[in-house]
């Protein structure tokens, strides 16, 4: 500590006393798949020459934290035990590895036989071998590449109310031409970051949807949700909401990058927060959303610097690539202080909520709104 002066915290003498890897197991990251958790170990950096041909493989391991891994269903055959796992076809690579190299070895650490659909052929992949612990152990590391990799994969899909009914799509129009009126020489604010009036929507969750079975389960997730409570929160009728002022998402006015219109019930009452986030408390637990927060914002983006360069963006963004590569998205802020303080209480209109739809991402209808690839309707 006299060799560096300054001010030190707890975590600066742990790190030199016991090194940030030994901190790492003991304060590890953790994993929550289908309500387990496992410990993420710490991998060990390997220098590197081929990059690009190393990216599938999995170095690190992963290991039960809090519960038994017992609760997979495991099958008792003449030549021993067997257990299958069903995945999109695009996540296979992740389990073989580069040159086999993952499915090598977890066959070797768990004495198992694992079987894998070519690339491009749906099916599932068959976990073999004489002992029980070592099928629940394979199969609980597969699980664990599966979610890890999953996670680096681009949004597909997205829950959402479509809010693009005539008063509100002209109220939006005249919020747009009024902001480049009086605020269009301050830093950053042009025409190109505004919203496509026909795409304004209210998002629930993003989702990575990569089979058509992954769609279809989420169809019927969302018919679930209406059975079991959309229905009673609803009353069975329109949730009539008014889209009024305007917040932005950073903590600086004069660097935003998203600015939103806000949406809320017209009676006061609180249910289109309920209903949101229960709907996204079910998938999240079934795991077709990555659990991030434990309640809907609910916001319209009406403003987004991505849109500069990418007029297809949604206002939020993963930057990772289909084969998991990070992209650095450049982005220039806007001055957005004006149009805060002139703006603040904008009334963009009133409108009917009563159907939630399962979009897929960048594709639009004849008509240029978003187009549906399922959708409960509650009224």
């Amino acid at each position: 500590v006299m060799k560096y002066p300054g001010t030190w915290s707890y975590k600066d003498f742990t790190g030199i006393l016991f090194g940030e890897s030994v901190m790492e197991v003991l304060r590890p990251q953790l994993v929550t798949i289908d309500g387990r958790n496992y410990r993420k170990n710490p991998i060990q950096e390997q220098t590197c020459h081929h990059e690009e041909d190393d990216e599938d493989f999995y170095h690190g391991s992963m290991e039960c934290a809090d519960e038994p891994c017992d609760a997979y269903e495991v099958e008792q055959t003449p030549q021993g035990f067997r257990s299958t796992v069903r995945a999109p076809s695009l996540l296979y690579k992740h389990i073989v590895g580069k040159r086999g190299d993952t499915k090598k070895k977890i066959e070797m650490e768990t004495k198992t036989s694992i079987s894998i659909p070519k690339l491009g052929q749906d099916g599932e992949i068959v976990i073999t071998g004489q002992h029980r612990n070592g099928i629940i152990s394979a199969r609980t590391r597969i699980d664990v590449l599966l979610d890890t990799f999953r996670r680096k994969q681009p949004f597909t899909h997205f829950l959402a109310f479509f809010l693009n009914e005539v008063e509100v799509q002209e109220g939006f129009l005249r919020f747009q031409e009024e902001v480049l009126e009086k605020c269009s020489m301050d830093h950053g604010v042009d025409s190109s970051i505004f919203q496509n009036p026909k795409k304004l929507h209210l998002t629930i969750g993003m989702l990575v949807l990569l089979s058509e079975d992954e769609v279809q389960q989420t169809r019927e997730m969302l018919q679930q949700c209406k059975e079991e409570f959309i229905n009673d929160i609803s009353g069975g009728r329109p949730l009539e909401v008014e889209m009024a002022g305007i917040e932005y998402m950073n903590d600086d006015p004069g660097m935003v990058d998203v600015l939103y219109a806000k949406v809320h019930m017209k009676d006061g009452s609180n249910r289109l927060q309920e209903l949101v986030d229960r709907v996204l408390e079910r998938f999240q637990a079934s795991g077709l959303i990555v659990k991030e927060w434990n309640t809907v914002k609910l916001h319209a983006t009406v403003m987004n610097t991505l849109f500069r360069k990418d007029p297809n963006a949604e206002g939020r963004y993963n930057l990772y690539t289909a084969d998991g590569k990070y992209i650095f998205k450049e982005r220039e802020s806007f001055d957005g202080r004006n149009v805060l303080k002139l703006f603040e209480n904008f009334y963009f209109g009133s409108l009917k909520l009563n159907s939630i739809h399962i979009s897929q991402r960048f594709t639009v209808d004849n008509f240029g709104n978003y187009a549906s690839c399922g959708q409960i309707d509650f009224s």
